[in-house]
């Protein structure tokens, strides 16, 4: 350890059958250490079970590869350590409309499809932001894949309409092998397994949550922080009707945050909350990118007040006052086609130019991709 320590090593190759300590005890040592966080561990072993691939994600090594499958090819061992090295999170957008989907010619550019985001890391479990109509999109993308099995976290801002109602669709569900866990604000009365449930009963629905052939667990959570694989995830309740939760989910020094629906009250009206104002701009704070509830242009925003959602002048001084790096507008209004979009992205670009301010201001369109710290183009 002392050795190690003074080496600094950018990556630790740890084989797990080893005399006096295995490589899994030796992981959870090194992942202990404050002066390694940034360190990849992988494992090269001759080991091919899928419990040690899984207690090795879950002691915090970066990868996991097969001596036998790679030690006969020095360059694909080349090629998969370098991968591991250079891997980062990678955004994907498959929605970005709120309240209903848009389909027709107006809607082509950005896409009519209601919200889900993820966000992926090879060998890290799936984050998935809400289950809109996007999330049929992203199952596509899912099974179509050579190794179809799928390890994900939906993340559920909160119980509307167009936030959940493609949870039945998501084709992962019903798959035997997957594991998805469901995570919604909690709301006291009735936990969030009632809730998914409630809309998949066979008043509404010919399938119920019975049909599910993944493993599929529910938690209800609250303002609070969680930890999955080398994710951090933080909560905090927004200013929306009924119990919303937005998310910021920190990954090695990079970090994203999903703040929709949100509204955000002009300093002049009555029901501007300061200290509200303070915690979100300290929850948000140096993000890489700030996925946040844009619905409205401003001249738009006076007649909707108390519907719980924002303009283009309050979203980007909230960027602005927490320093991030980059600014995504989201939640349409179904209203707005391609050019009025095109307008509220040009409203924000304008407010920032007027602060002088150093945040990027884009509005993703569906299929778009960014890896963070990279987040000035998709």
């Amino acid at each position: 350890m002392d050795a190690v320590l003074a080496f600094q090593p950018d990556a630790i190759l740890l084989d797990l059958m080893m005399p006096v300590i295995d490589g899994f005890e030796l992981c959870v040592r090194l992942r202990k250490l404050a002066e390694l966080k940034d360190t990849k561990i992988i494992i090269l072993t001759a080991k091919t079970y899928e419990f040690d691939k899984r207690r090795a994600r879950a002691v915090g090594a970066d990868a996991f590869l097969v001596k036998q499958e790679l030690l006969s090819n020095l360059d694909q061992f080349l090629k998969e350590i370098f991968a591991v090295m250079s891997k980062n999170a990678e955004l994907a957008y498959w929605g970005t409309r709120g309240t209903l989907p848009v389909p027709g010619e107006q809607t082509i550019r950005y896409g009519g499809n209601t919200l889900c985001v993820s966000l992926a890391v090879d060998n890290e479990p799936l984050i998935i932001f809400d289950a809109g109509t996007g999330i049929t999109s992203l199952a596509k993308h899912l099974m179509a894949r050579p190794t179809a099995r799928v390890t994900a976290k939906l993340l559920i801002s909160h119980p509307h309409w167009d936030h959940i109602n493609a949870i039945p669709f998501f084709t992962p569900l019903y798959v035997k092998g997957n594991e998805v866990e469901i995570i919604g604000p909690a709301h006291g009365h009735t936990s969030f397994r009632e809730i998914v449930s409630a809309q998949m009963d066979d008043v509404y629905f010919p399938v119920t949550i019975r049909e599910f052939g993944a493993r599929v667990y529910f938690r209800d959570m609250r303002e609070e922080t969680m930890n999955v694989g080398h994710f951090e995830i933080k909560s905090m309740l927004l200013n929306h009707p009924g119990a919303c939760l937005g998310y910021r989910v920190n990954y090695r020094g990079q970090s994203v945050c999903y703040i929709t629906d949100n509204e955000i009250y002009p300093a002049d009206n009555a029901y501007y909350n300061a200290e509200l104002q303070k915690r979100l701009i300290d929850f948000v704070r140096d993000t890489d990118i700030l996925i946040t509830d844009c619905t409205y242009l401003d001249e738009e925003y006076p007649d909707k007040i108390g519907w719980g959602h924002s303009c283009t002048r309050e979203v980007a001084q909230l960027a602005h006052s927490a320093n991030v790096r980059a600014l995504h507008l989201f939640h349409h209004d179904p209203g707005q086609d391609d050019e009025a979009i095109d307008r509220k992205l040009a409203q924000a670009t304008q407010h920032l130019r007027d602060l002088d301010s150093n945040v990027v201001c884009l509005c993703p369109q569906e299929g778009d991709r960014y890896i963070l710290g990279e987040t000035a183009a998709p």
